[in-house]
């Protein structure tokens, strides 16, 4: 990763990926990783598989953060800021930018060492309700609308997951009106998917908005606060914390 901020170096953005429901053949190990508050938050949902796609989540979280950070996994510290937004505490803020996602059995962190991050991964399932006209601009929803029929799912899902790895970026949320930037909503690469972006939130130039390889059936974006450098995704392999995670039993 690049030692200097600063510089017109390529921001590089670590990308992980594993399994909420395969990733520990012990559950209770997966566990015994969390802070006491972490637990319990695990108590309060109310259904089984929800709870242990948290703990495999956190616990996922803290074995690879530990990794960069050359420390147990029990050691690592979070704060919140004040939407919520999970960050390092105290001594350890600031030395990496990460954000997690995780939707159905699948979870996605994104590791930066200078530049603020956000993921968003969802599984790809039909609508129940016009989810678009309450949440997306006049821009997105014309957009939406101009897709053949076949391509509109997903081309919701391409808006939506855009939209949320901004806001995560952003730090504050869903208390950033997701009707006041737009995305692209087309299946196409690149780093300029965010079109618009009302001054009162952030410059357009700042950002880069990028697609992810993900799992059949998912959708997913990551967002970087890039001050109009390249961002170049590096995606790793489960081994890396999976050795640590060995080395914890």
């Amino acid at each position: 990763m690049p030692s200097d901020p600063g510089s017109a170096d390529p921001v590089a953005v670590d990308i992980w990926n594993w399994s909420l429901d395969q990733s520990f053949a012990d559950p209770s190990h997966a566990r015994s990783l969390l802070s006491e508050d972490e637990r319990g938050r695990a108590q309060r949902f109310l259904k089984d598989g929800d709870r242990q796609h948290y703990i495999v989540g956190r616990a996922g979280l803290r074995l690879i953060l530990a990794t960069y950070l050359g420390i147990d996994p029990r050691a690592v510290r979070f704060g919140y800021n004040d939407w919520g937004k999970p960050e390092f505490d105290l001594a350890d803020r600031g030395r990496l930018h990460f954000n997690l996602s995780h939707s159905a059995g699948e979870a996605m962190l994104a590791v930066s060492a200078h530049a603020r991050v956000g993921i968003d991964i969802e599984e790809i399932r039909p609508l129940q309700e016009d989810i678009a006209s309450r949440f997306f601009s006049a821009s997105e929803c014309a957009a939406l609308a101009a897709l053949p029929g076949g391509e509109q799912l997903a081309g919701f899902y391409r808006c939506w997951t855009r939209k949320e790895a901004f806001v995560k970026a952003h730090g504050a949320g869903l208390s950033v009106p997701l009707d006041r930037f737009d995305v692209s909503i087309e299946a196409v690469e690149g780093q300029r998917l965010l079109q618009r972006l009302d001054r009162d939130i952030g410059q357009l130039s700042e950002w880069a908005l990028l697609n992810l390889h993900v799992v059949d059936g998912f959708s997913g974006a990551l967002a970087v606060c890039s001050a109009g450098r390249e961002v170049m995704v590096h995606y790793r392999r489960r081994s890396a914390w999976s050795a640590n995670m060995a080395s914890m039993m």
